[in-house]
């Protein structure tokens, strides 16, 4: 692919992730659920981390966008794992 190409690509996937996170977080006004929050936040970084890899010209290897991958997986992780304590009979 060309680097125009990449670059469409990029702010696509980017456009994508900000529409996930505004669904998350309509979602969330509706029910109040923090897992929602949680969804919206990792969706926001990820559509972030695309955004800069459409304006840069580094590789989509680069350990800047693996770490901001990871903080993002890991806010779904950390949503999951808070709601289904919250879910645990006392």
């Amino acid at each position: 692919m060309t680097s125009v190409a990449l670059t469409y690509m990029n702010g696509a996937l980017s456009l994508g992730c900000a529409v996930i996170a505004i669904f998350f977080l309509r979602y969330y006004r509706l029910s109040r659920d923090e897992l929602f929050l949680w969804f919206a936040g990792a969706f926001v970084a990820l559509g972030a981390q695309w955004t800069l890899l459409a304006f840069s010209r580094g590789s989509e290897h680069a350990h800047l966008s693996y770490l901001v991958r990871f903080a993002a997986f890991l806010m779904i992780v950390i949503g999951i794992l808070r709601k289904n304590r919250s879910l645990r009979p006392r």
